[in-house]
């Protein structure tokens, strides 16, 4: 387990003692925790006074929790499910291989949570050990230097637990956020495959797996709203700013924590706003693909119905002439078959002189001429 310092002008590595000053940040990963979970609750109490409930203990390290928010009177817990971008398992499905396995994009959704203790001046995190989003906001913290007061570029250090945890949330959040358009992409292949007139679409396992991550995508971020929210109202309730001596401060220090988690609860939006555009978008071209499907199909009937029309007369003309019957009319003609030939042209004539006064065939004209 890793103990950062951070205090206003500087972040200090392992730091045992409790500050004076500023807030620890104690970041642990879930293999450490999983070893002896009971030795590092131990650990826990030790250095920031607060002893973690068992069932809050066993929520830290199940890999399988969804986000959620929770509070005690002694700390506040939240878990987040962060984006696992370089471990997880694929969506493959061992069975079928290849033919069965979701784009890579749609690969990317795989989760595990992100455990978040605010124990009043320090901030606990249990997180897997591959944790992009983690590992860089501590290599920042550490070389962090502070900037002459007038640069106006210059970064500020988290000014509390509630701060930090918050721009953790807002990096993990921003991770989704950068999917948008490589899942635009993929969606606009899969409707152009579909729509596809010259080659039938045959991958709809695939196309299925994709629509489940979707569905995915959106129950996660349904989650990660909800956790958010409880986290903001508890904000609301909490960080008053009854201290008489400090209410100027204690206000505006409120303020920034909820305009932070405002920002975190907005991008969650955005994020299964289109979540749920892909899948109406997916859907749509799916129900498309059969209209067009079937209205080929009943291009084909009514070319089929229009030939049919037209043989009818002449099967039935053929069919009375091939009667063995002694003596019928125009079998002794010299100019009878042709005559008989020239009378079932005009039928088709007139047969199809009818059709198109009826519009039987503009579809077909219109199809041909473009």
């Amino acid at each position: 387990m890793d103990i950062l310092h951070i205090d206003d002008k500087q972040v200090s590595l392992n730091t045992l003692d409790t500050p004076s000053s500023g807030f620890l940040w104690l970041d642990a990963t879930h293999d450490e925790v999983t070893v002896n979970p009971e030795a590092w609750r131990d650990e826990v109490e030790r250095i920031t006074g607060t002893r973690l409930y068992d069932l809050h203990l066993k929520d830290a390290i199940n890999l399988t929790h969804p986000s959620y928010f929770d509070s005690t009177q002694e700390y506040e817990m939240v878990v987040f499910r962060n984006l696992a971008l370089h471990g997880g398992t694929t969506s493959t499905l061992p069975e079928e291989g290849a033919k069965k396995k979701i784009p890579a994009v749609l690969n990317k959704l795989v989760t595990l949570p992100v455990t978040f203790l605010l124990m009043g001046s320090a901030l606990v995190t249990v997180r897997s050990a591959n944790s992009q989003t983690i590992e860089n906001t501590r290599i920042r913290l550490l070389a962090y230097k502070q900037k002459p007061e007038g640069n106006t570029h210059s970064s500020r250090l988290p000014a509390s637990p509630e701060d930090l945890m918050l721009r953790l949330l807002n990096t993990m959040v921003d991770q989704y956020l950068e999917l948008r358009q490589p899942l635009t992409q993929q969606l606009d292949r899969w409707q152009h495959a579909l729509l596809d007139p010259r080659r039938p679409f045959k991958n709809w396992l695939a196309l299925l797996d994709s629509r489940i991550e979707l569905r995915k995508l959106d129950h996660l971020c349904e989650e990660q709203h909800d956790a958010l929210q409880e986290l903001r109202d508890h904000i609301v309730d909490t960080h008053d700013g009854t201290d008489a001596s400090n209410t100027h401060g204690n206000s505006r220090a409120k303020d920034l924590l909820l305009v932070r988690t405002n920002d975190v609860i907005e991008h969650i939006g955005r994020v299964l706003n289109h979540a749920r555009r892909l899948e109406a978008s997916l859907e749509s071209a799916v129900q498309i693909h059969f209209a067009a499907m079937a209205h080929r199909t009943s291009e084909i009937m009514r070319t089929l119905t229009v030939i049919t029309a037209l043989f009818m007369p002449l099967t039935l003309i053929t069919g009375i002439f091939g009667m063995n019957f002694v003596k019928m009319p125009m079998l002794d003609n010299a100019s009878g078959f042709w005559i008989i030939m020239g009378a079932m042209l005009g039928l088709v004539v007139l047969l199809l002189g009818y059709f198109h006064s009826k519009r039987y065939l503009d579809d077909r004209a219109v199809r041909q001429h473009d």
